[in-house]
């Protein structure tokens, strides 16, 4: 998901930049082409998350169910109304007639708000899970950086601390060496003064 996450934010900075990249900064207009935009958007839409898909997939087909049950609910009026047409002169039938017809409207308009209602609730359901996932990704990415950091930085005091012990070892040296050589001269002087010709 996070790789997921990456490739959009990449392609909304793309964005941005092809917006911003040419244009009149003086009248607050660019100049993009559209071919450009048009990519961009393409791939943006590629990758945006399934769950997202499925609702935008969902929302069509509940529209598509509202389109079916309405042209449905038109015919059967139509027809009802056709039927009542040819019984005109048997008045009774055509109030009866009406009233089915009438009933079966609003049941076919009650099923239609209920596959509506239905629709929408499953698509709220979506969103609230793809948000819940979003979230719970820049969480886990949150996580994961302070987690590095902490490492990088007890790592860096490591290496801070063997560099310092490093120094005060070659400092011992140094301060060794220079006692040695000290030694050595203060030696070779005394052995001069002992073979020195009276």
């Amino acid at each position: 998901m996070n790789s997921q996450q990456d490739v959009i934010y990449g392609l909304m900075n793309d964005l941005e930049d092809a917006l911003d990249n040419k244009g009149f900064p003086f009248i607050g207009f660019s100049v993009v082409k559209k071919d450009t935009v048009t990519t961009l958007l393409d791939k943006l839409y590629a990758a945006l998350p399934d769950e997202i898909k499925e609702a935008r997939a969902l929302l069509r087909r509940k529209d598509e169910l509202q389109y079916e049950a309405q042209q449905k609910a038109e015919k059967i009026v139509s027809d009802a109304q056709a039927e009542a047409s040819r019984l005109l002169s048997e008045s009774d039938l055509l109030r009866a007639v009406q009233r089915e017809a009438e009933k079966i409207k609003e049941q076919v308009i009650a099923d239609c708000e209920e596959i509506k209602r239905k629709a929408l609730e499953e698509a709220d359901a979506v969103r609230t899970q793809a948000a819940d996932d979003a979230s719970r990704t820049r969480e886990g990415a949150s996580v994961y950086a302070e987690q590095l950091l902490a490492n990088l930085e007890q790592n860096l005091a490591q290496m801070q601390e063997i560099v310092k012990n490093g120094q005060v070892h070659l400092e011992r040296r140094r301060m060794e060496t220079e006692e040695q050589n000290s030694n050595f001269a203060n030696q070779r002087s005394e052995y001069a003064q002992d073979f020195k010709i009276q």
